[in-house]
């Protein structure tokens, strides 16, 4: 499905698809009332858990309030999927069971024949999808380096092409991609014609606490909402918003014809994330920032990525774009240590006993969470693109930064770096 450029149906920030709320509450209101209304019928603070299958209709045909069968509706989903519309500025909301059933629905916006052009740095999973389920099918995918201008995306945009799809900061270097030059170079390159292709932000790694893409010109933003949204890696969930009412019925009837939703209780822990997330993306900045500084400080590391860094041999090439795009660097870090340390060790090798003697920083996959993860990206997160052009660094250590307090975050590296 292409994107029709102004066409009926594009809904404006504010509108009764994101909740109803005023659209000029802060963030932090928001994120404290959206979806969290008290119960319509005993006016619970907490809103209840629709635990059930199914719902008992009013006659043959006729099912009260429009609710037949859960996976087609349910309230508490029905909560969230507004709520994160409302935190995304707008919009309709569309839940699922993961991350990855968010992307493929997304997917499926285009058909065998299209092209998706897909920012050059992703989670290895968005690779494996599209290059092991896609592709067989007749979908093409083209990697593009979207943190380097408009040039290679002007290059690679063809007639062809149904998405232009990206994570911003990017997964796991933490490449920054202008989302609202990309959003107008799409727009230029198909002015005048019909269609043009929708630009798909996968908001995962900034939440819309730092940074709201549909504001930018993008029509579909997602999140695999296991990560900073839920915040407590207790649950996995996916939500997309669009402003686009085409777009929106499209997905919802994907979502329900497919049947990748989300269970009520795992909807109702997102909920339950999202009422703390402003105060927690606050506490998340402010602790990569200063690992970040610390990291940046040491001799034996090779290289640091972090979009707060604005200064130094370890000043991210594109922090200007974080300050204009971003409320707050985000609290993912990428680092590589340098070759040798005590033992003389190669970097490879560093990586590793730094990762395995960390006692704070749990070595886990995903991110997001109140705790403090590390992991090698090469044989975790991002072990579907070994041998491909999107292979990551072996020595690359991904970060991400919790809420804990920030001097015992960075005595448990200074520790694991001393000893590697």
């Amino acid at each position: 499905m292409a994107h029709e450029p102004g066409g009926p149906g594009s809904e404006a920030p504010g509108s009764e698809a994101s909740g109803g709320l005023e659209p000029a509450l802060g963030f932090e209101t928001l994120a404290v009332h959206a979806g969290a209304e008290p119960d319509e019928l005993t006016g619970a603070v907490s809103p209840p858990i629709y635990q059930t299958s199914t719902y008992a209709q009013d006659g043959v045909g006729r099912p009260r309030l429009g609710f037949e069968y859960a996976r087609t509706q349910n309230p508490t989903r029905e909560r969230l999927e507004r709520a994160v519309a409302a935190l995304e500025g707008g919009g309709h909301g569309i839940a699922f069971a993961s991350g990855s059933a968010t992307t493929a629905a997304i997917a499926e916006l285009a058909v065998a024949g299209d092209e998706v052009l897909i920012g050059d740095d992703v989670y290895g999973g968005t690779y494996r999808y599209f290059e092991r389920v896609r592709r067989p099918g007749g979908l093409a995918a083209t990697y593009v380096n979207l943190a380097t201008g408009q040039d290679a995306l002007w290059e690679a945009l063809t007639d062809r092409t149904r998405l232009v799809w990206f994570e911003t900061p990017t997964n796991p270097l933490l490449k920054l991609v202008d989302i609202a030059a990309t959003a107008a170079a799409v727009q230029q390159r198909y002015a005048g014609q019909a269609t043009r292709p929708l630009v798909v932000v996968d908001n995962t790694f900034a939440s819309p606490a730092l940074q709201r893409p549909l504001d930018l010109g993008a029509d579909i933003v997602f999140h695999s909402a296991t990560k900073y949204l839920a915040g407590h890696s207790d649950t996995v969930v996916g939500v997309a918003v669009t402003r686009d009412a085409a777009v929106a019925d499209r997905l919802h009837f994907i979502q329900n014809a497919a049947g990748a939703v989300p269970g009520p209780f795992d909807c109702f822990l997102v909920l339950r994330g999202l009422r703390t997330l402003a105060l927690r993306m606050e506490r998340h900045v402010a602790n990569a920032g200063a690992v970040a500084g610390f990291l940046a400080a040491r001799d034996d590391i090779a290289w640091v990525s972090y979009p707060g860094l604005a200064e130094g041999r370890h000043a991210h090439a594109q922090a200007a774009i974080a300050a204009s795009q971003m409320r707050g660097a985000g609290g993912m870090i990428s680092l590589v240590p340098a070759a040798g340390g005590r033992h003389g060790r190669t970097a490879r090798d560093r990586a590793i006993a730094i990762c395995e003697a960390t006692r704070l920083f749990t070595l886990a996959e995903s991110l997001g969470g109140v705790e403090s993860l590390i992991e090698v990206p090469a044989v975790m997160t991002h072990a579907s693109v070994a041998g491909s052009p999107l292979a990551v660094p072996e020595a690359l250590i991904r970060l991400s930064v919790g809420i804990e307090a920030a001097a015992d975050l960075i005595a448990d590296l200074a520790q694991a770096l001393d000893g590697a």
